[in-house]
């Protein structure tokens, strides 16, 4: 095991770095409100690739992938993993194209909820989006800490502070454009990183033909792309990636970071691409763990770092606490300026007139208490998946009425909320992880279908997709689509770091 001097030694090293490139790179470069959560028509498509990249790509994909892929189905698990990731990159493609069409001027979508569907879809979006993007906050904080303690032992609470407590510095310091700028040396780091990992892991195991043997002779199935069960989890969890990620603002942020509609596409493209031999590499770790029987235990959780302890010496852990520290800056810095910027968004049309201050301070005083609520429960150890898987489950449910109301002028926003609605109790009624609690219900539980988990996401988005389509039909909300860009309001009020008006 590495000394845990070391690895929080190391670890400080690395988040002082680019907690210097995050304050560096905005110093000077904010001065207001719209700068600090847009960053509007700053970033070239190599810059958008990699700060969607590094944004999406948490400390989750060194844990859950690989745990698909050892636990949950062998290679088609690892396969659904990759390319769910990749399609809703590649859906913004068009849709992150419309969403500038419509509204050019816009920051956040919960601005569009309210504009297109009015307040009841609006209230619905934001708790679904809120909810999501604060539990995969958290998650990254508790993978981040659990991972220290795996290889280092170093206490939970020591890892969430150090770490989250850095990147609040620079996010609440240079915003989104901060965040930006790590994202891009980030990715630079991270992929090299994961790519010599796997390599090296793959030498030292014996080669590629050997491990292969191993693999086959432990267990067939885990190579086996028609594996059932495999097959089942990558379907759902492609189902739940796409719904999570198209309300994902992080990425509705970065659609208006992008300097123009090719950039856009080819950024978006790029990192649609580049997504699915990251997610792939990592997969397989996991099905090498399990042809290596590592996680008989019950250990499939952490399959990754199980191999990387069997191929490397303990030294060579020390590069996974890094590229692990860097995976979890590049996300919670996006989760950070992401929450903090739909609610800022909302508090210039939600209060009366607010002026610049009381927005500066609002948007920088939300990223604090969501950064210290996110350490908190990093440092406690808790198991998240549930709450990963339910807040997915929301998402699934509510996308699809929620980006028609871009393309269609007939959907009323009844019509988008009881799609959306819909869509969650048939989610809810063979969701497995939330069987206990739906059963309290009287009545409710004596009638519950079979759980499964692939019934509960495509049944959500099915659902509710359907009767979006009935609802356009039936629909004659007749909203001017060409107006909506007018209900926003521009935030660009110079104010001075720090939060005084000038």
């Amino acid at each position: 095991m590495v000394s845990s001097t070391v690895a929080l030694g190391l670890t400080a090293a690395t988040v002082l770095v680019f907690t210097g490139v995050g304050l560096l790179a905005a110093r000077g470069r904010i001065d207001s409100v719209e700068s600090y959560i847009s960053a509007r028509d700053s970033a070239g498509s190599g810059t958008l690739a990699a700060t969607v990249i590094a944004s999406m790509m948490g400390v989750w994909i060194l844990l859950s992938p690989a745990e698909a892929g050892a636990a949950f189905g062998g290679l088609p698990a690892v396969l659904g993993y990759a390319i769910g990731s990749a399609i809703p990159l590649a859906l913004f493609v068009p849709v992150g194209a419309r969403i500038r069409e419509v509204m050019p001027a816009g920051h956040s979508l919960t601005e569009f909820a309210y504009a297109r569907f009015g307040t009841g879809m609006y209230l619905l979006v934001l708790v679904v989006s809120v909810f999501y993007m604060f539990i995969f906050l958290a998650a990254e904080m508790t993978g981040i800490a659990g991972a220290l303690a795996l290889v280092a032992d170093v206490p939970l609470w020591q890892t969430s502070l150090l770490v989250g407590g850095f990147v609040l510095v620079y996010t609440t310091y240079g915003g989104l454009l901060a965040s930006i700028v790590t994202d891009t040396v980030q990715t630079l780091v991270i992929l090299p990183l994961l790519a010599v990992g796997f390599g090296g892991a793959l030498l030292s195991l014996g080669g590629t033909s050997g491990l292969h043997a191993t693999v086959v002779s432990a267990d067939p199935t885990l190579l086996d792309p028609g594996f059932g069960p495999g097959l089942e989890f990558g379907l759902y969890v492609a189902f739940a990636l796409l719904g999570a990620n198209m309300l994902n603002q992080g990425v509705w942020q970065r659609v208006y970071a992008a300097d123009g509609e090719r950039t856009l596409r080819r950024g978006l493209g790029i990192a649609a691409v580049v997504v699915v031999p990251m997610l792939l590499l990592s997969g397989l770790f996991g099905i090498a763990a399990a042809g290596l029987g590592l996680t008989e235990s019950g250990s499939a959780s952490i399959a990754f770092f199980l191999v990387v302890a069997k191929a490397f010496p303990a030294w060579v852990t020390l590069a996974v606490v890094v590229l692990a520290v860097l995976l979890v800056m590049s996300s919670a810095d996006t989760m950070f300026n992401a929450i903090a910027s739909v609610v800022t968004a909302d508090l210039a049309r939600l209060l009366d007139d607010p002026d610049q201050r009381t927005l500066w301070l609002g948007g920088r005083g939300l990223t604090v208490g969501v950064a210290l609520a996110a350490m908190a429960i990093g440092a406690q150890g808790y198991s998240v998946l549930q709450l990963f898987l339910t807040a997915d489950l929301l998402a699934a449910a509510v996308f699809v009425p929620f980006l028609a109301g871009l393309y269609t002028e007939r959907l009323t926003g009844p019509g988008a909320m009881v799609s959306g609605v819909a869509g969650l109790v048939v989610g809810f009624a063979y969701f497995p992880s939330l069987r206990g609690l739906v059963t309290t219900v009287p009545v409710v539980g004596s009638v519950l279908p079979a759980p499964s988990f692939l019934t509960a996401f495509a049944g959500a988005t099915l659902v509710s997709a359907a009767l979006t389509a009935v609802a356009t039909l039936l629909g004659g909300a007749d909203a001017d689509l060409d107006d909506l860009g007018r209900e926003v309001r521009a935030l660009d009020d110079p104010v001075a770091d720090g939060g005084s008006e000038r």
